[in-house]
This record gives structure tokens, sequence and C-alpha cells, in this order.
């Protein structure tokens, strides 16, 4: 296609990306500034024999609708439809899947690798951004790619703070320079004369010193240093520079990073003046940018925590909050207004912010650090040697906790029961309502060790009072009886405790009889007295929204392992395969954790 056939194009996917996400709602301020990057990498490199790795998967939209999927991107994140990120199931196009973030560049070298083995001629590009370069993983990729000599393409996608601005003429000649096919053809004969030995490694150590010292202006010297030969930046929404300069570049040989300027949201003016807004707009009007207005039934779970964090900062100077760049998704942003000095968003670097709390800890502060859940997956070296270990009192908010709806399985945080749960020291919470949040934040204040786990879901809570109540010190490990039964107790933890007690309710209207109920509040330590209590009981059912396999029905299990006598144990939980994208309430259907399904199965378990 010619230069101006590529703008049209890139124009046209524009306007249907806008239009299918004002219906359907995704990640649409990364995928509109990525639109020409795309469109040029998929016009320079031979997809799906070449390699196109994406990192973070919110850039991917662009590829998916070039990639024989422009109808399916209308139910993009849907039950029936699509993923909201690269995955190697849905596409031969979607070379590695993408739902965390910082792992592209470590892919592409693998692909990379393997080719050089194996002997084919297939190339890897690796396109991170979106902060994604703050992620610890991102630099360990780079160290090993810069050594390896491998042959590896990354593409910094810059949409937000770039490393320098362009500098005008001087830089263009040199980028045109650094990326012609003469030059690196008479580059290459120069080393290959000079032979192996010293002298060769001294002249290019100068070479080296010279070419940092003129890209040092355009941020190039740390990666140059890596052993990365750098070029940049250039517009990444100039499709005829980012073309040209991919074709300069494709046939070049060793680890390369080409630094691009992208604006995020670019093409559609409201997304433009409010990338963070824009980032995952939810609906709105695409001819006028006027977003529809949630209505929430109730407080969402991360509001109330950012503002009983915030009113836990004003009463003790202690309080300090860490956040790996979810800010505005865990619902710190007011604590930051107003604690300035005592908020710290780390990036997208999850284990260290697990051990930057661990040394606040340590030096006499109250560190709350929230992380989502499945994200807290990356740090869990750091929860186990930097927490546990030292017996540090760190708070950990897992927000996003059990089934997140339409992100999927990438983004569920299904794991975190079974994971923490055998951790010496850790204690492992999950608040039934607003109330109980605010409260085991509160009794997080007077914790003298850690972990100190408080997990909670994505979405809206009960709808209790909770911000004019007295705080209250809960005792850890103790959970509270919500209804005396006969024949079935239900021990329940977290929100689903609401959904049992619906359902038990429901079951006593019905038929006279029905089970008790539990809030177990504490997944560690177990309340024992509450497991006493129900040993008489003919049938116990636990209900945990995560994991069934090592969570709290593991954790009634092994309690009451060899224990003759012992009543029936039965468990609802997320089952051992991954659950796919959907509605919140539809996952929690196929999962039989909402009412309906609870109350079937307790009318069964009745009748016996």
């Amino acid at each position: 296609m010619s230069t101006e056939e590529l703008r049209e194009l890139c124009a046209e996917v524009r306007r249907y990306m806008v239009e299918c996400c004002a219906k359907n709602p995704g990640h649409l301020g990364s995928s509109l500034g990525a639109v020409e990057l795309i469109v040029a990498l998929h016009a320079v490199y031979d997809t799906p024999k070449d390699k196109i790795v994406f990192d973070v998967g919110h850039q991917a939209y662009a590829h998916k609708i070039l990639t024989g999927r422009r109808e399916a991107f209308r139910k993009n994140r849907t039950r029936d439809g699509i993923s909201g990120f690269p995955k190697r199931d849905e596409s031969p196009y979607d070379a590695f899947g993408a739902g965390h973030a910082s792992t592209a560049i470590s892919a592409a070298l693998g692909f990379a690798e393997a080719a050089r083995i194996q002997g084919t001629r297939e190339r890897a590009v690796a396109l991170i951004g979106d902060g994604a370069l703050t992620g610890g993983l991102a630099w360990e990729g780079l160290n090993n790619a810069g050594s390896s000599k491998a042959d590896l393409l990354v593409i910094l996608n810059d949409n937000n703070i770039s490393i320098d601005a362009a500098t005008g003429g001087l830089h263009d000649y040199l980028l045109r320079i650094t990326t012609s096919h003469t030059y690196n053809k008479v580059k290459g004969k120069v080393w290959n004369r000079l032979g192996e030995g010293k002298f060769r490694d001294w002249v290019q150590r100068r070479v080296m010193d010279t070419k940092s010292n003129l890209v040092r202006g355009s941020g190039g010297a740390i990666f140059e240093s890596l052993g990365f030969r750098y070029f940049g930046p250039v517009d990444g929404n100039d499709i005829a520079q980012v073309r040209d300069t991919l074709v300069r570049l494709r046939d070049l040989k060793g680890p390369r990073i080409l630094h691009v300027i992208t604006r995020k949201g670019k093409g559609y003016a409201p997304a433009e003046a409010d990338p963070t807004t824009w980032h995952a707009p939810g609906k709105f009007d695409p001819a006028t940018g006027e977003r529809k207005k949630s209505v929430f039934p109730a407080d969402r779970y991360q509001d109330v925590f950012g503002k009983v964090l915030t009113d836990l900062a004003a009463r003790d100077p202690k309080v300090v909050g860490i956040t790996p760049a979810m800010a505005t998704g865990s619902g710190m942003t007011c604590f930051e207004q107003a604690f300035p000095d005592r908020f710290f968003d780390v990036g997208i670097e999850e284990e260290h912010a697990v051990t930057f709390a661990a040394g606040l800890a340590a030096g006499g502060m109250k560190p709350f650090c929230n992380i989502y859940s499945s994200f807290s997956q990356r740090a869990y070296d750091e929860i186990i040697h930097d927490v546990a270990l030292q017996d540090l009192p760190v708070v950990l908010c897992f927000d996003r906790a059990g089934l997140v709806g339409e992100d999927g399985p990438t983004h569920h945080g299904l794991y975190d029961l079974a994971a923490y749960r055998s951790i010496p020291n850790a204690v492992i919470s999950a608040p039934r309502n607003e109330r109980e949040l605010k409260d085991l934040m509160y009794t997080g204040l007077s914790i003298q060790g850690g972990p100190y786990i408080i997990r909670y879901p994505r979405g809206c809570g009960e709808g209790v009072a909770w911000k004019e109540e007295p705080y209250r010190r809960l005792d850890i490990g103790k959970g509270e009886k919500l209804l005396d039964g006969k024949d079935v107790a239900v021990l329940a933890l977290g929100p689903v405790a609401n959904r049992a007690l619906e359902a038990a309710l429901r079951h006593k209207a019905d038929y006279w009889v029905g089970p008790a109920v539990y809030d177990m509040r504490f997944l560690k330590p177990l309340d024992t007295a509450i497991l006493e209590e129900v040993s008489r009981y003919r049938v116990i059912l636990t209900l945990e929204d995560g994991a069934l396999k090592g969570g709290l029905y593991s954790a009634v299990c092994e309690y009451f392992a060899g224990r003759s006598g012992a009543p029936l144990i039965k468990g609802l939980g997320v089952p051992d395969r991954f659950i796919g994208q959907d509605t919140q309430a539809a996952q929690r259907a196929d999962c039989c954790l909402d009412t309906e399904s609870i109350f079937d199965f307790l009318r069964e378990m009745m009748k016996k």
C-alpha cells in the first residue's frame, strides 16, 4: 500500500475502534495511540511467520482488527467474543499471550533464539509500552537480550513521558544514517577487517562512547550500555516515518531498540485530552465523547478502601500508601491528594512494592500496599522472604480478588487464598461488606507482624452503612454466626456469605427449616471455635470466591481429617480450570456461587 493508503487505513481502523468501544467498552486510549505502529509492523513484517509480541495487551486492538477479527471485534471481551488481550489459541497472529505487563521482551527473545537454533528466518519484535518498561522483568529481558546478541527488535512505545524529545534536523539526520543499509554494510565490513581481539574491543569502546554521547540527549545511552543499538525517538503516529524506519531496521542483526513517541488516545479528541480516563472509558457517545455515567447501587470496594485509608492517615502520621501503577483503580487518588508525601506509586513493580513496604515497616511506618490480587502473584517470593520471614507489619490489600468479569483469566484473582495460606505468620481475611473492609483496615493499624492480607472483589459492596459507623477492632481469626439452623452448616468467606445468607433465608421461608450460616472472615487463622461448633452438623458446605483447591474447603477438610464421626464436607468455589471472559454475574453462576445455585445446592443437601 502507498503511504497515503496506509494513512487512510489508520484513520479507518481508528474510527472503527471508537465505534465499537463506544457500545462495547474496552481499553481504548492505548490502542488508539498505537494504530500507526501496528499498521506499519504488519506492512513491513511477514506475520504470522514473523512474531510480534505485545506488552501490554491493551495496545493490540488494531492488530486484532487487521488479522481476520474485524467483525469479531464487535464482541470484544464478551462471553462469545474475542479476548481483550492477545491470546495464542485465538489466532496464529497472536504469537504470545499478554495480560500482565513487562513480559514481551523475554518472550520475544525466546522466539529469536528458537529461530536461531532451528535455522529459520523468522524475525521477532517486542512492542512494549503503556508503562510496562517500569517492570523489573522487562529489564531482566533487556539485560539478557543485550548480552545474547540475538536478532531481536524491541519497540518502546513511549506514550506518556518521553525519555527525551527529538532534537530536530540533527536527530533526523543521525536516525537516517544509523539505519542506512549502506552505513551498516560498511560498518560490518570494518568490524570484520579488524578481526577479533583487544584492538577491535578498544576501537568499539571508543566508537560506543562517542555514539552514546550523541544519543544521550535522546535517552539511548542506557540501552546502548545494555548491548542494544538504539534508534530514535521517532514520531510513532507518522506512518511514513515509522514504516521507513522499520524497513531500515528489519534486516539489521543483533539486539536493537527503536524508541517511538506516540500520543495516547491519538485521533480522538476526548481521549487525547484526558488519557487517564479514556484508558478504559466505559460506554460513550462516539460523536460527542460524552461518557455514559455508571450508576452504582452501592459504594465500590476500591472507593471504600481509598476513603478509609485517607481517614486512617489523618489519624496516624505513620500510615503510608503504596500502589504499583494502580492509583485510580485501587481508589488511592484521594489519599494521594491529601497526603502526597506519604503516597508512593512505584510503577508496574509489584515485587519492589512489597519489599519497599517491608522496608517502610522496618523503619517504623505503617504501610498499606494495594495490589490487584492477580498481580500479587508476581510478588510471591517477596511476600514470603521480605515480609513473612521477618514478621514485618505490612498490610497487603488485594483488590479485584475473585472473578473479575470481562478481562477474563489473565486478571481473575482466584489463587491468592491457596497461594498465601501456607505462609507462616500470614493473616488472610476477606470482608463480607464495606463495613467489614473498614474494620479490617483499622485492625491492620495494630498488627505487630505480617503479612496481614485483606482481599476484596472488584465492583460494588452490599450497600450497608459504613461511613458514619465507628471503627471496630476485630479479633484476628474470629468469624461470626449470621443465621442459626439445623443439619447443614454453611461456612462462607467474603461477600459470598451474603449470597449464602439469602439462599438460606429463602430455604427457611419455603421449607420452614434452613441451614446455619457463618461468615468465617479469616481464612488464616481459622476460627476453630466455629469449626468445633459445626462439627455436630451432618454436612458442612464451604463457599469461597477463589480456587476450590487449597482455599477454605481444603483448610476445613484438613481440620477434620482423620476425625471419627466428622461431618460430610462439601465445597463450592472456582473449579480447577480457567474461567473465560463474561460478566461477573455469569461467571459466578458458572461456578455455582450465585444465590440461585447455592439455594439449589442447599435444597438437595437438606433433603438427605
